[in-house]
């Protein structure tokens, strides 16, 4: 996958971090097992960083652990991909989380940092093509029909080629205002990877976490969308599912069908797709089947990644992440994510192949 450069480090204030207290799972000496904690006494602070659409899943990993351990801390910082994954490779933050894999010049850099890179996929989510039309709530949308409103060459909710796919809806003689990402942003490399691989030559530009067309408006993070497309009457946009709230949504044409997001509808992406090889035991980073014509999948799909080192500095540091780390993948750690993000929770046959990334977690001897 083609990857572009990062955007500026943004620093981890305080006063924005997410700060609550978490629970560990086991002693400096255990083997993670996958469950939540037991008040061993584990105590302690780590920051982390990243993507925005984790955000509402980390608040549910973190209040998880509180009741049994409130002398952890944990801090996330949901400032985008970009900036999060610049934070763990400089050394700004103890973990990360990030909406793309790292490219090959990030990996080798993280590496230096800290030994092998744990990156594994914790939050599974559909990304909502979101529309703010008065009196409509969900339209059926083709992927070529999708790039064409994006690039800005389809202009009015009335076109012929939204009424083709729409019979029966009443569409408004109204101009459509595409909203997309102000920031680097690992939601606009998933989406525009799907435009890449589905639209074809509909969509001529690159995947890039920046957005590739001018003209439209643009919004900061994920809630910045929301709130242009739900402040813009005919206004278009893209934002995880989980914070979609009451406004319209499409149902994406797949081979020749038309689905609607859902947690089920998106898992199904990652049992079409590859785990990228060559990267090492701890990274789990996957080509994913964007263009994929199985029926009931859900195609516009963001994997979220958790980044974290094998050789941390401190071992009580290091004893902290590997807990967390393993609280995000346990079920019950998936299942609060579901409840409280919209998530969709990784099998368990995932889980089994993603522990062995996470007992790596360590510091150096």
């Amino acid at each position: 996958m083609k990857r572009y450069p990062l955007g500026r480090v943004i620093a981890l204030p305080a006063a924005a971090a997410l700060t609550l207290g978490i629970a560990a799972c086991g002693s400096a000496n255990e083997q993670g097992s996958g469950q939540g904690g037991d008040g061993s006494g584990l105590s302690g602070t780590i920051s982390g960083a990243g993507a925005s659409s984790q955000e509402a899943a980390q608040k549910a990993w973190q209040a998880g652990f509180l009741a049994d351990n409130p002398d952890v801390t944990v801090n996330y910082d949901p400032i985008g991909s970009g900036g999060g994954r610049e934070q763990f490779i400089s050394g700004g933050s103890d973990f990360g989380g990030s909406d793309a894999f790292l490219d090959d010049d990030e990996l080798k850099a993280a590496q230096e940092r800290c030994g092998n890179v744990v990156e594994i996929p914790t939050y599974v989510s559909p990304v909502a093509v979101i529309f703010n039309i008065e009196g409509v709530n969900e339209l059926n949308l083709k992927p070529e029909t999708i790039a064409k409103i994006f690039n800005q060459k389809i202009t009015n909710w009335n076109d012929p080629e939204i009424a083709e796919s729409n019979p029966g809806v009443d569409l408004p003689d109204l101009a459509i205002t595409p909203v997309n990402r102000s920031d680097e942003s690992g939601t606009t490399e998933n989406f525009v990877e799907y435009l890449k691989a589905a639209a074809g030559e509909e969509w001529p530009h690159e995947p890039s976490g920046d957005w590739p067309v001018k003209g439209g408006e643009a919004a900061q993070g994920t809630s910045g969308v929301v709130q242009a497309v739900t402040n813009g009457n005919g206004a278009i946009g893209y934002a995880d599912a989980s914070q979609a709230g009451n406004l319209g949504t499409v149902k994406v044409g797949v081979g020749d069908d038309f689905v609607a997001y859902s947690p089920q509808a998106a898992a199904k992406v990652l049992e079409v797709s590859e785990r990228i090889e060559g990267r090492g035991d701890t990274s789990f980073a996957y080509e994913l089947a964007r263009d994929t014509t199985e029926a009931g999948t859900y195609p516009i799909v963001l994997v979220s990644y958790a980044l974290a080192c094998t050789d941390y500095d401190d071992p009580a540091k290091a004893d902290v992440v590997k807990s967390y780390f393993n609280y995000m993948i346990s079920s019950e750690g998936q299942q609060a994510s579901a409840d409280n993000a919209g998530s969709a929770p990784i099998s368990d046959a995932l889980r089994k192949e993603l522990q062995p990334a996470v007992d790596a977690i360590g510091a150096g001897s």
